[in-house]
């Protein structure tokens, strides 16, 4: 897909289809207006009959309008014009692309980028426009035989702006560009089958990626982590036939007195359960646990095509968790990397167990800030639903950086309690403390376990176990939380510019 900017007149251009926005009670956006007038008010007796009353996303396609240049007019819904959101406008969008791919037009010029969203400019709204167009028009086809329906013909997008906003526009568009390739990076990942995206495949995308945009990389295999004493790693990867990796990507195009933000995105490749087997119903969806390294890696390839001047490391611990004669049990101690011990009282809370170390190895970076992403409990889901994403931290000035950059972009969080007294409930008698603290604030207690391994720097946890992907007739990754990691780096790069 194509992308563009251009100071454009509705109806005027030598685009397919030419798209304006119709708000609530029959009033027109600019836009619209002259293309009424321009058409001698065909689309005011449109709206007159009741063909389309405005509503957020609903469309109408209309054909051979007089006078104009295009073959089609789309008529897009945005609400009421007085509280007309970023949301309203990110709807908007989505729901042009998504009525274009369903008809012949080959080429389209969207004329919703002028209107006025609050206080965001343009550099914004043509990064949210290209960011959405792109995850509107993905579609993951690459394990079926022969595609399951014909691609659709729309090849190039055009938004206008106005012409003092070509500038800034020209850069949202780029910015916007590279964040759909991140984030579709990540769905790519996320939607492979666990027999496919093992953690050796992981490990090999990383590579690609390094050599596309000469990042450094290093993977340490099962004999490096048995040397730094990962042992509540390896605890993980015990029973898999997979072997481990963990992934070191290093995005160094700051200064070299800057210290580096580190990512750290949990990578279960296929969550089992391991001893503590889950349950049959819906455990194919447990390919989608290895989200949190899908959306470091999809943050890393948005920056680099960006060309962002920050300095960013990403470390993705990558296993299976698996059932098996080797496998850890239930009661079993471990000693972390940290010399730290844990009664591992539940096999499936291993997420944490591949984080607490790899949160460890994270010192030697002196970060800046460390964030770490993962699909980590269903008590999240239990208390967020696939709204918002669960945000912990230790700083409350990260935690606001952190929310402030979800909602800029649209993916946002929830800022939860890290209270001491949640500590308690991870005592054990026979460790320094134990995996899980049962099952009142499963999420909260998730996350003081590993607020034990990061008493060294500004950390964050975001629990995306109900936004990284999507169940039923919908089912697959979302590519969350790419959108708001990539936003929190746009913001700390243009304080240090």
């Amino acid at each position: 897909m194509e992308f563009s900017t251009k100071a454009v007149a509705p109806g005027h251009g030598a685009a397919d289809c030419c798209v304006v926005g119709v708000f609530t009670e029959k009033k027109l956006s600019a836009p619209a207006a002259a293309l009424d007038k321009l058409s001698g008010s065909r689309i005011s007796r449109v709206i007159a009959r009741g063909d389309i009353d405005g509503r957020p996303g609903t469309t109408l396609l209309l054909h051979d309008v007089a006078n104009l240049a295009c073959a089609r007019v789309l008529l897009v819904g945005l609400g009421d014009k007085n509280s007309f959101s970023e949301k309203a406008f990110r709807r908007a969008i989505a729901a042009s692309v998504e009525a274009l791919c369903r008809t012949g037009t080959a080429n389209a010029a969207i004329h919703l980028t002028e209107l006025a969203t609050g206080r965001r400019d343009a550099e914004w709204r043509l990064m949210q426009a290209a960011r959405i167009a792109g995850e509107t028009v993905y579609r993951f086809s690459r394990m079926k035989s022969t595609p399951p329906s014909p691609a659709p013909l729309l090849r190039s997008i055009t938004f206008s702006v106005s012409k003092p906003e070509l500038k800034q526009a020209a850069q949202g568009l780029a910015r916007g560009r590279a964040l759909a390739s991140g984030i579709n990076f990540a769905r790519d990942l996320g939607n492979l089958p666990g027999n496919v995206c093992t953690p050796a495949f992981l490990a090999e995308e990383a590579r690609k990626l390094a050599r596309e945009h000469r990042l450094k990389l290093k993977v340490l295999e099962r004999a490096d982590m048995e040397k730094l004493g990962m042992n509540t790693l390896l605890s993980v990867a015990a029973g898999s036939s997979q072997p481990p990796k963990l992934i070191v990507l290093e995005y160094m195009a700051g200064p070299k007195s800057q210290k580096p933000v580190v990512l750290v995105g949990k990578g279960v490749t296929f969550d089992t359960g391991g001893i503590s087997l889950k349950p049959a119903a819906e455990m194919d969806e447990m390919k989608f646990d290895m989200s949190g390294a899908g959306s470091v890696l999809g943050t890393l390839k948005a920056l680099a095509e960006m060309k962002l001047q920050v300095n960013v490391v990403g470390l993705v611990p990558a296993t299976e968790n698996m059932p098996g004669g080797r496998a850890t049990k239930p009661g079993d101690i471990v000693t972390s990397m940290s010399g730290q011990t844990v009664e591992i009282l539940n096999t499936d809370a291993e997420g944490r167990l591949i984080l607490c170390d790899t949160l460890t190895y994270a010192e030697r970076y002196q970060p800046a800030a460390v964030i770490d992403i993962a699909t980590l409990t269903g008590a999240c889901v239990i208390a967020l639903g696939h709204v918002l994403s669960g945000l912990f931290a230790n700083d409350d000035a990260l935690a606001q950086e952190v929310l402030k950059a979800g909602d800029i972009s649209g993916d946002r969080a929830w800022h939860l309690p890290l209270h001491e007294e949640y500590q308690e409930q991870l005592h054990s008698n026979f460790a320094d403390f134990a995996n899980i603290g049962g099952r009142p604030a499963g999420a909260v207690t998730a996350a003081c376990f590993l607020s034990r391994f990061t008493k060294k720097y500004k950390w964050a946890h975001l629990d995306v176990a109900g936004t990284a992907w999507k169940s039923g007739k919908e089912k697959g990754s979302t590519g969350r939380p790419v959108p708001m990691l990539t936003e929190f780096l746009l913001r700390r790069a243009a304080k240090r510019r």
